[in-house]
């Protein structure tokens, strides 16, 4: 267990390192951030030159790994850190100097406990990238094969387990001075972020989610998912296809190969709806780097690491809540924040549908190319506080990705709008899922599965209540009050009990 001195140490040494930055200015004029938090980020800005724009992303990149991976959550979080720190913390790309080859090669051949030579006919020693918790090169199998090897950092994992220490720490003393802090749940967040970690940190569990995603994406042939060569991937070093394309950043070099840019924004949002609301399994980290146009006109993603899930119930109150805002149908959409137990019951759904209205209303007089899905989230965001709506930490990522998406979408088409695009697939898919085929079809399916449980249930009757055996039913037998009697007396009744009953069933058996 790590003393609190430490954990303020390193707090006080990171907050140095964001002052300098003037990545706390939001923080010391917040009028929602404790007294105690404020005075701590006055201390630490303290003889510093603050810049005039705050550089929140270079902040988290230069304090290390641990802090981009926990920048690239708070990205997700504009309700917490304000919609300027979220968007600039968008521009963690996990941009770090590389280990050297000599650190990789002794880090792949203990983890297979096999020389590199056995495992590939050549691997090419400058990396393609390097990231906060990895590194990839490119490579070739004995068989041929090109391959993109990603090996783990040495020594991220004590690093990482460290630095979540003292965040779960900082979380827990900030929830507890109650108020706002508490409604935003950082706790809640640090313990997202450990689990997004933990995946991360293990590289099987990567390789596990690129194939649960390859099989749920199979209807939608347009996106791609490279195969896992699990024969070399273990916990420390994962091994897929390799993946020759062109980052869909790259606008210029997508136009210059005939790609039809419209054509490839509309695949990656179709893609993304197919991911979140149809399997309920989402690539969560969408961004430029990660997604690549192929020769055939399909889209590639790598980096797997984070990934989101939602459960179906989740998922057709989300359907809903896009399609009511898309068709302006807000009652619905404040209904469903009621039904999901999103708002608390004793705010009133009209009042929550008029200020919903307040929010969709602006955006649906704009320009096609001016509608924005992340700034109907940021309205939305700033509604929550007045409701009582606490985090949900499952749609914060659902939402992150969603402007994530549709800011790779723009990129490939100014005037794209991911409310038109959606609308066919979201308004098919609750036809699919709510309409009185699939109501008729789920009453057919549970009653079936109800009747296939009839014999297990009968046998279960049968084993509590068991068939009378040979012996002739008992005798009722009179109630009779039991006399209580504590410490040694017990013991002195309960032996005059025994005594006497030995003594009635000895004459009446001996006659």
């Amino acid at each position: 267990m790590t003393a609190p001195a430490i954990h303020l140490w390193r707090l006080l040494k990171w907050g140095r390192i964001l002052a300098r930055h003037g990545a706390l200015r939001g923080i010391e004029r917040d009028p929602n951030t404790p007294r105690p938090v404020r005075r701590v980020a006055r201390l630490a800005r303290f003889g510093a030159r603050i810049p005039a724009v705050p550089r929140y992303a270079d902040a988290f990149q230069e304090i290390g790994p641990a802090a981009i991976k926990l920048g690239q959550t708070l990205a997700t979080r504009p309700d917490l850190v304000g919609e300027e720190a979220a968007h600039d913390l968008l521009r963690l790309q996990d941009a770090l100097p590389p280990v050297p080859f000599a650190v990789i090669r002794q880090r792949i051949e203990a983890s297979f406990g096999r020389p590199l030579e056995s495992l590939f006919a050549s691997v090419d020693e400058v990396p393609i990238g390097a990231a906060s918790i990895a590194q990839v090169h490119r490579a070739v199998t004995p068989e041929g094969a090109h391959v993109a090897v990603k090996v783990l950092r040495p020594g991220i994992e004590a690093e990482f387990a460290r630095a979540i220490e003292t965040y779960e720490w900082a979380a827990a003393q900030v929830e507890g001075m109650g108020g706002e802090a508490s409604r935003l749940r950082p706790r809640m967040i640090i313990e997202t972020f450990k689990r997004w970690t933990a995946r991360e940190l293990d590289l099987r569990r990567e390789a596990a989610s690129a194939s649960e995603l390859a099989e749920g994406m199979q209807a939608e042939p347009d996106f791609f998912v490279p195969a896992i060569d699990w024969q070399r991937t273990t916990g420390k070093v994962l091994t897929l296809e390799w993946i020759d394309g062109i980052k869909l950043s790259d606008r210029e070099a997508l136009i210059a190969a005939g790609h039809d840019t419209t054509a490839l924004a509309g695949k990656l949002i179709r893609a993304f709806l197919r991911q979140a609301i149809a399997e309920g399994f989402f690539h969560a980290d969408m961004h430029q780097g990660n997604l690549f146009a192929l020769p055939d006109g399909h889209i590639a993603a790598i980096d797997f690491g984070i990934m989101g899930r939602i459960d179906r119930r989740a998922r057709v109150w989300l359907a809903e809540i896009l399609y009511g805002l898309i068709t302006g149908n807000y009652k619905r959409v404040a209904e469903i924040h009621f039904e999901a137990g999103y708002v608390p019951p004793h705010h009133n759904v009209a009042e929550f549908a008029t200020a919903l209205r307040a929010v969709g209303e602006p955006m649906r007089g704009l320009p096609v190319k001016d509608m924005s899905v992340g700034a109907m989230l940021d309205g939305l965001f700033n509604i929550t506080r007045d409701f009582d709506m606490q985090t949900q930490p499952h749609l914060l990522l659902l939402q992150k990705t969603m402007v994530m998406v549709e800011g790779v979408a723009r990129g490939l088409d100014p005037d794209i709008n991911l409310w038109e695009t959606s609308a066919p697939f979201v308004r098919e898919w609750i036809r699919t899922e709510l309409g009185p085929e699939a109501a008729i079809a789920d009453r057919i399916v549970t009653d079936l599965r109800t009747l296939a449980r009839l014999p297990e249930l009968i046998r279960n009757i049968e084993l509590r209540f068991p068939a009378p055996g040979g012996a002739p039913p008992a005798p009722p037998l009179r109630e009779i009050e039991v006399i209580r009697v504590g410490g040694g007396w017990r013991y002195i009744a309960v032996a005059m009990a025994a005594a006497a009953l030995s003594a009635v069933l000895t004459v009446w058996l001996l006659g």
